[in-house]
């Protein structure tokens, strides 16, 4: 398997610029602040980065609403300052994945400046417009996931246009040719500029009913959701019209077309579907993308029963595609915090990214995972994303996970000299990446070990997976590569577990994964609190 595709398997490490390394003294975090920090992301044994959006944008939603995807934001730097970026990548052996925002733009973007100008424009139709009904009130019920209405009047067109999150996050209309052709050029100039792969937010968002017909209403004990609470009014519908459309798949073909041009270049497709599970497998396969994630392991539910449930109903449905998994991002509580509470053990952090690093797939780690950061709090007058402002205070919205990476355990954590956009938490300081260099059984030196120990093991980068039948508070499962055979345990609780375990009889423990381990005894599993084993099962 040496011939692997570099992203089969791999572990990508999520980097949030504007929180990762200012280098200009703005306290916002840029490409060289990131090109400063790479020795030290490739020291953590990873394949690649993925970048969240760097481009040109009025940062209404911090970057993912763009106001021309060929330019990099001047907050971020240049595209000199990118390609130097993917040149020290390359030289480092990462590879270099960035975001794709294809399905929406911004409102300052040229293309919609135009396009709301009038009915009879170039651009007219590269948006999705409507009429209001006769009363005035808009076309349909499609509710944004940011609250409120989707439809936004603009009063020189006497329409209303689409906005699936932000009222200035305007849709593109991806039933006009000209729109796809538009997008994969976009697409084009990255791949061109040596990335090698995109990771595709919202990517199931492209296409909209033609028909403009309503959401049916879902029942208030169904009214749960990834990536939105229950309290949301996005969560009162079933949106079946508003995205997820069958006019996707074809579009995905497409934009396979175009990557199969280049070598050694992968797409991962973020997805928020009614069943995002069963849209995961659709998209991904040979002629579609290359990989897709969900929200299914970003929720606050940490049992064995949901991540057995989550990865056996992928595996039934998913037959051609590969998954990619993640537990934390820049859109959900830090997972120490979501899964471990107040104060959960410092070892914890390590099998938790040991566990979902072990499942079939590969995966997505957020800076600061590493580290075991928990979230923050961050006082109301002190948020900048709208999303949170917005639905204060039953969701405090997103910024507690997006606060700056501690470097150093000083003021500000080493990331600037200035007034840092969000604050750094003085409890990250005692956490920030030079303490735990100098930490023998910190979270950052068993991540480390943990994947070294997992490159070594063909079976946990590429095998099958079968997951076990054991109760609560324990997980595993088996993976098998040409022969090999390895057992992965868990133990999900803070207690102390024992279990008897037929896979066990014979095998024998596996040392070097970093984790706190546990021992195998006559054919039982002995697992301290939130510890692990891995074992190869004599055949």
């Amino acid at each position: 398997m040496s011939t692997a595709p570099w992203w089969r398997g791999a572990v990508i490490y999520q980097i949030y610029p504007r929180s990762f390394q200012d280098s200009n003294g703005d306290g916002i975090g840029d490409l060289p602040g990131i090109i400063e920090r790479l020795d030290y992301v490739a020291s953590l044994g990873v394949d690649a980065i993925w970048i969240s959006p760097f481009f040109k944008s009025p940062m209404a939603d911090f970057g993912y609403d763009i106001a021309d995807y060929r330019d990099v934001d001047p907050m971020f730097g240049t595209l000199d300052d990118f390609d130097r970026l993917v040149a020290k990548a390359h030289a480092l052996g990462l590879k270099v994945v960035i975001d794709q925002v294809l399905s929406h733009t911004s409102s300052e973007h040229a293309w919609f400046k135009e396009s709301r100008q009038s009915r009879d424009n170039p651009k007219a139709d590269w948006y999705v417009w409507a009429d209001p009904k006769p009363d005035g009130t808009p076309p349909n019920n499609w509710l944004s996931l940011f609250g409120g209405c989707a439809w936004q009047w603009e009063p020189r067109r006497e329409q209303y246009y689409l906005h699936n999150f932000l009222v200035s996050q305007p849709d593109l209309n991806f039933h006009h040719p000209e729109v796809q052709q538009a997008t994969l050029d976009n697409v084009r100039f990255w791949l061109q500029r040596g990335v090698d792969g995109l990771r595709l937010d919202a990517i199931n968002f492209c296409f909209h009913d033609r028909q403009l017909r309503d959401n049916p209403a879902k029942p208030a004990e169904l009214r749960t959701g990834r990536g939105f609470s229950p309290d949301n009014p996005y969560a009162y519908q079933y949106h079946w019209y508003n995205n997820t459309q069958p006019e996707n798949i074809a579009f995905l073909q497409r934009l396979r077309g175009l990557m199969d041009e280049f070598d050694e270049v992968a797409a991962l497709g973020e997805i928020s579907s009614e069943d995002s599970l069963q849209t995961m497998a659709e998209y991904t396969g040979p002629d579609r993308l290359h990989m897709g994630y969900s929200f299914e392991l970003l929720t606050p539910d940490f049992s064995v029963e949901h991540v057995r449930r989550t990865v056996n109903d992928l595996e039934a449905k998913m037959t051609a595609g590969w998954p990619c998994w993640s537990i934390s991002n820049h859109d959900s509580q830090r997972v120490v915090t979501r899964w471990g509470g107040p104060q959960p053990p410092a070892h914890m952090a390590a099998m938790l990214s040991a566990m979902a690093c072990s499942l079939r797939g590969s995966i997505c780690v957020y800076q600061g995972e590493e580290l075991g950061l928990p979230e923050a709090d961050i006082p109301f007058e002190q948020l900048q994303d709208p999303y949170g402002i917005a639905f204060w205070p039953n969701f405090k919205g997103r910024d507690g996970c997006r606060t700056p990476m501690p470097w150093r355990g000083v003021e500000r954590g080493g990331f600037t000299a200035a007034q840092p956009w969000l604050p750094v938490p003085a409890e990250h300081l005692p956490l920030s990446v030079e303490a735990q260099e100098a930490l023998d059984g910190s979270a950052l030196q068993r991540f480390r070990r943990f994947m070294a120990f997992r490159r070594e093991l063909p079976a946990l980068r590429w095998g099958a997976v079968r997951v076990l039948p054991t109760a609560e508070p324990v997980l595993a499962f088996e993976r098998e590569f040409e022969g090999e055979r390895l057992l992965c345990v868990f133990n999900l609780s803070a207690e102390a577990q024992t279990l008897a375990l037929d896979e066990a009889q014979g095998a024998q423990a596996l040392d070097g994964h970093g984790l706190v381990g546990g021992a195998l005894r006559e054919g039982r599993v002995e697992l301290p609190g939130f510890g692990a084993v891995f074992a190869q099962i004599r055949q």
